[in-house]
């Protein structure tokens, strides 16, 4: 028997269309070095880990009659080469040619007759550099019941470490009588289930009715509710192609503007975000109209027993914040992010940033899964930009003796939302990983370069406070962020 779609999981595959697929991804930049990581021994670190995440090996079975939701069962055909493949840029490749590779990669929706993953193998990297890009649906990794599989791959010592597989054998596969026979018994047992079944059912004639009418945004939203997404630069309807931007900036010059102004890091990454804005938009010679006061989302860690319960230690909400992008000085930009975040500190609800750097595994990957996630479910009350910012290890990571250099997060696009930013910081460094359309964002590197700029003026705004860091110092500790 297996696991049934949750209402939650439905409605993110419900949001998906081929302008707007629903899967995250990670970039992993790793210095093989003397360890012989390639193809093959990525295929076998995967054929060694699959086994703690079974999900990866399922593929969802739909119900006939729609008489309940669809469920996770064993894909009987399951073939690891299909989902782990092979590609490689002219060498010496550079950074800007994976960033075109990934953002092709990313822009394709996942097979629904699959299971709902693909891992790929990028070689060619200049300074015999190579790289993993990791793409996950998001009806996959819930925390709950699945992490993501980049998660259970790397290792904190360059020591390969191999756990033995498994022996693994596919369930018997579903006949539709037996599917019917165990939709029927689930709802006897069940009677919520029956709710849920409904409420499917209703939101895929919606979408099929919107469809046919060529309004499906307009019905969606007259019918649930959902405010309009605020008109800026930043929204707008999408293309079926993106952009994706990489920056890495030291985290010693993140801590140096928190320890000179107070606050969190994580502050200070969306101070850097609303420069970057502000500077993007003074770039295109526009008026900040539209962006002056951008409405994010932000999902934080919290504990929370009335949310979700998660396999990472806490639970993920949404947090909305006003970056004012309209205001002038770098400081007050600070502190007006700091202090809307000061009421969710003060609670004793928020979670420390070393705490969740100490989760086993690479987490960052779930935690920016289920970010996006909690982004899609506040579509509804209206936002123009989600930032995912995720506190990772300050020390090395290894995958099969390999060293893992640089790491950047890939959001999703959200309809009607042109641009998405993931932060991720790890081993000294915040990795910045912006997605966008590639037609409403044509000059989305150009934001990229904003963000180097807006962390140097508040570094310059921090001068005036107390001695500054070295740059690019790697710090000795990994405190409280």
């Amino acid at each position: 028997m297996g696991q049934r779609l949750r209402p939650r999981d439905l409605d993110l595959l419900g949001l998906e269309s081929p302008s707007a697929p629903m899967h995250h991804a990670t970039v992993e930049v790793f210095d093989p070095g003397d360890s012989g990581f390639d193809h093959d021994r990525l295929v076998e670190l995967i054929a060694d880990r699959i086994s703690f995440v079974p999900r990866y090996r399922q593929k969802l079975v739909s119900v006939p009659g729609r008489l309940a939701n669809p469920t996770w069962r064993d894909d009987p055909d399951f073939d690891l080469a299909y989902h782990v493949r092979r590609s490689a840029l002219p060498r010496p490749g550079s950074m800007d040619q994976l960033r075109e590779l990934v953002a092709r990669i990313v822009s394709r929706s996942l097979d629904r007759s699959r299971p709902l993953w693909e891992v790929y193998f990028v070689e060619g990297l200049e300074g015999g550099r190579v790289a993993v890009l990791t793409k996950s649906h998001l009806a996959l990794v819930d925390g709950v019941d699945t992490v993501d599989l980049g998660q259970v791959l790397l290792d904190t010592t360059a020591e390969p470490k191999s756990l033995g597989g498994d022996e693994w054998r596919p369930a018997r596969r579903a006949t539709p009588f037996g599917l019917v026979a165990e939709a029927v018994g689930d709802t006897i047992d069940r009677p919520g289930l029956a709710l849920d079944t409904v409420r499917g059912n209703a939101a895929a004639l919606l979408r099929t009715a919107g469809h046919v009418a060529g309004r499906a945004g307009e019905v969606a939203d007259a019918l649930t509710n959902r405010r309009p997404t605020p008109e800026s630069p930043i929204t707008g309807g999408l293309s079926q192609q993106r952009r994706v931007v990489t920056v890495r900036l030291p985290l010693a010059d993140h801590r140096a503007v928190r320890d000179a102004h107070g606050g969190t890091v994580n502050d200070v990454v969306l101070a850097t975000v609303t420069g970057a804005l502000r500077g993007w938009a003074m770039a295109r010679s526009e008026s900040l109209a539209g962006v002056r006061n951008v409405k994010a989302v932000v999902p934080v860690s919290v504990i929370d027993d009335e949310l979700e319960a998660t396999s990472l230690g806490s639970q993920i909400a949404a947090h909305r914040v006003s970056l004012p992008v309209g205001e002038p000085s770098p400081v007050v930009r600070l502190h007006q992010v700091s202090y809307s975040f000061q009421v969710h500190r003060d609670t004793g609800r928020g979670v420390a940033a070393n705490r969740l750097a100490g989760i086993a595994g690479f987490a960052p990957a779930t935690f920016h899964a289920i970010g996006a996630r909690v982004a899609a479910e506040e579509l509804r009350r209206g936002f123009q930009l989600e930032v995912t910012n995720v506190p990772g290890p300050q020390s090395p990571l290894y995958a099969a003796g390999a060293r893992m250099v640089e790491t950047y997060p890939v959001h999703p696009l959200l309809p009607g939302h042109a641009l998405a930013v993931a932060v991720t910081s790890y081993d000294g460094w915040v990795h910045y990983g912006l997605t966008a359309d590639r037609d409403l964002l044509p000059d989305v590197d150009v934001l990229g370069q904003c963000l180097s700029e807006a962390l140097e003026e508040l570094l310059d705004a921090a001068s005036d406070a107390r001695p500054r860091a070295p740059r690019g110092r790697r710090p000795s500790r990994t405190g409280d962020r």
